[in-house]
């Protein structure tokens, strides 16, 4: 074990190693049209994973990757098309902004025109119902037998954009349209007029091949400690003429992990062993760490995980949720964090690190932060390198304590 003032010398000597530009660079990589928001299953998020194995190759890691399925995974094929109006006014919606197509919506290619209603009140058959806000859509749906489909309200961001969703409930038999909330409150006050609706919803469902990507350094020696850095590098994907290029969701967390890995490979102490994991299929219900986990929990394998998603735009402290046996490492990181001086709170990490935890591996996640969240909006330039340089020092010093604290819950590979 070494003694905490050597420890601390170390770490000293190390973290200034930690570059911002060359994470704000793999951020704006990943984050390329080339790489079209890395859904699942796709050509660009294909590319995307041949970019990564490349560059931790690089790193001197022994790199593969493991396939697994992907079921009925949502994707907009043509941008809809929705006009509505009252009596012989018409206007047209901004798809993105004031109509998007919900994850449970039926495939409509075709556009249907009708009266508008108001759901469960009245008969249902060939109109398009708006959903009062506070009911739920299931009720909504139950009473909706003939209609031409359903219209609730969602919230848009700052920037004024429906965020994109691929979990969620099963498709139903109707279309359904999400609005933003004015034109929702609109719709609804036209409901018992004059009002009509005029929609496609082009969503079908793929079954895809998702991939994990898995880079192992040098074993550690026999007693050693294994850390294992996660982050999921799939996104949204882009829609018919909407670029999405997920760059704080998670192109931030991949940079910060290949980060972390290059300089923990560089000046790594013995006894550590380190792997990387990087991530698909994460929006469609964190399938990859299931997957993952699985693996580890039959192979007895128990590292301590450290998963980062979102590190954007850290709002004076970055969150970490812990889980499983992570007793030791939260006090790790809340060391890590009063050494590099960056606030820690206990909050909601709902990624990855919850698959892990559920098979009871010590697993954290950290969070800090996601501008314009699953929509357009999520730029390059909305990742701050400040954020990035400041979550990137705090994994590389929890995982240098890690190696130099009594022995943990971690058993070698």
């Amino acid at each position: 074990m070494t003694a905490p003032s050597e420890s601390a010398a170390h770490l000293d000597a190390i973290l200034p190693l930690v570059s911002a530009e060359r994470m704000a660079c793999t951020v704006t990589a990943l984050a390329s049209a080339e790489f079209t928001g890395r859904r699942v299953g796709t050509a660009g998020g294909a590319a995307a994973r041949a970019w990564l194995v490349a560059h931790l190759a690089d790193l001197g890691a022994m790199v593969d990757t493991d396939d697994f399925p992907v079921r009925a995974v949502p994707e907009l094929y043509a941008a809809p098309t929705v006009v509505w109006g009252e009596g012989a006014t018409s206007t047209r919606l901004t798809f993105g902004r004031e109509v998007a197509v919900h994850c449970a919506s039926a495939d409509t290619s075709e556009v249907r025109r009708g009266p508008l209603g108001v759901a469960d009140s009245g008969d249902p058959t060939g109109r398009w119902l708006v959903v009062p806000t506070g009911m739920h859509l299931s009720d909504a749906a139950h009473a909706a037998s003939g209609a031409a489909g359903l219209l609730v309200s969602r919230a848009v961001d700052a920037d004024g954009w429906q965020y994109t969703l691929l979990a969620g409930p099963d498709p139903g038999p109707l279309p359904i349209l999400t609005l933003d909330a004015s034109t929702h409150r609109a719709a609804l006050a036209a409901a018992t007029g004059a009002g009509w609706w005029s929609a496609n919803t082009p969503l079908h469902r793929r079954d895809v091949t998702g991939a994990n990507i898995h880079a192992r350094f040098p074993a550690a020696e026999p007693g050693g400690i294994e850390v294992l850095l996660t982050a999921h590098y799939d996104g949204v994907g882009d829609h018919p003429g909407l670029r999405q290029p997920g760059a704080s969701d998670n192109a931030s967390g991949v940079a910060v992990v290949l980060e972390a890995a290059r300089i923990l490979t560089a000046a790594r102490p013995a006894g550590l062993g380190l792997a990387v994991a990087l991530l698909d299929a994460e929006e469609v219900g964190a399938l990859g760490s299931a997957h993952h986990s699985q693996q580890l929990h039959v192979g007895d394998v128990r590292p301590l995980i450290i998963n980062v998603d979102g590190a954007g735009l850290l709002d004076q402290a970055a969150a970490v949720e812990a889980g499983g046996p992570a007793h030791a490492l939260l006090a790790l990181l809340d060391q890590a964090g009063r050494h590099t001086g960056l606030p820690l709170a206990a909050g909601p990490v709902a990624s990855d690190n919850r698959r892990y935890a559920a098979v009871g591996l010590a697993a954290v996640g950290i969070g800090a932060g996601m501008a314009g969240y699953h929509s357009p909006a999520d730029t390059p330039d909305r990742v701050d390198p400040h954020t990035l340089d400041a979550i990137a020092r705090l994994v590389v010093a929890t995982v240098r304590l890690a190696a130099s604290a009594p022995a943990t819950d971690s058993s070698s590979t």
